[in-house]
């Protein structure tokens, strides 16, 4: 399938998704807001992706929300009944929310391989993201302070779990810049590199080894430690303890123990498809 804001490309289990707008710095139009949670929903969906970068092509990870598209939209008049006008209003923003909580939501670990500028709403997407990695010349901005907005696709939400929480407030009451060097710091990024090129190789290899994993075991630390983030630790324990009833049914452990009495890697079986299938290409 094409697409307008992205390219995907698969290769053993492992899906990269490129920001494909780099002379408009790949900043955020109407049609990226629909085919983000449709492309990243596909390739869960299929059950054979067991991990998933994205990364992005010219000179920015992301400038954010494209402005010109944002002024037409307030310009638009969706009624001329005041409250009907802002409840569209809100529920455009909550369809910009649902497009990176889409991310989350996802069964396979999503990486982020970030250079340049991520700025806005791309430091929306890298915050959903399960991890992030960065060149040594990226920098993130919570920009909509600088434009008279506060953050609402998920930045202020997200970030304060992933950095201290007076770092996150410095960040979105001065819309200063972080760099890469601080932001691994802080622990916003797992590691930085020289270059773009070291970067990919660095992520796509880590991916490659979770695809090795067993997915249903990447699955359920995924889910039990999102799940962890807004639950108490009683109601954590009490929810991995459901998924473990249900998983340990499987033939999964019983694979590891052999493959490693053999000493070989040991293969699983992709997640069950969910319907439609195959992944988006």
């Amino acid at each position: 399938m094409n697409y307008t804001c992205f390219t995907v490309e698969i290769d053993n289990s492992v899906a990269h998704i490129q920001l494909s707008r780099p002379s408009a710095l790949n900043t955020m139009i109407p049609e990226f807001w629909t085919e983000l949670p449709q492309l990243v929903h596909g390739l869960s969906d299929t059950g054979n992706i067991r991990a998933a970068i994205i990364s992005s092509t010219g000179p920015h990870f992301s400038a954010g929300l494209d402005l010109s598209t944002f002024s037409s939209q307030k310009r638009q008049r969706t009624s001329d009944d005041a409250g009907r006008a802002n409840l569209a209003r809100r529920e455009r923003v909550l369809s910009m929310q649902r497009a990176f909580t889409a991310l989350e939501d996802t069964r396979m670990p999503i990486l982020a391989a970030i250079h340049g500028g991520c700025i806005g709403g791309g430091l929306a997407l890298a915050t959903a993201c399960d991890m992030r990695f960065a060149t040594t010349d990226a920098f993130f901005v919570v920009q909509e302070t600088n434009i008279g907005l506060a953050a609402d696709t998920g930045t202020l939400q997200r970030l304060p779990r992933l950095v201290p929480d007076g770092i996150a407030r410095e960040l979105a009451y001065t819309g200063g810049r972080l760099d890469a060097p601080r932001a691994q710091e802080i622990g916003l990024v797992n590691q930085v590199y020289a270059d773009h090129n070291t970067m990919l190789t660095a992520v796509t290899t880590m991916a490659h080894t979770i695809a090795t994993k067993n997915p249903l075991a990447i699955w359920g630390s995924k889910n039990a430690l999102n799940y962890a983030r807004s639950h108490g630790t009683d109601d954590g324990l009490h929810q991995i303890a459901n998924w473990s009833a249900a998983a340990l049914a499987g033939s999964d452990i019983a694979a590891s123990l052999n493959a490693r009495q053999e000493k070989r890697t040991p293969t699983y079986p992709d997640l069950p498809c969910i319907t439609p299938c195959p992944a988006p290409r």
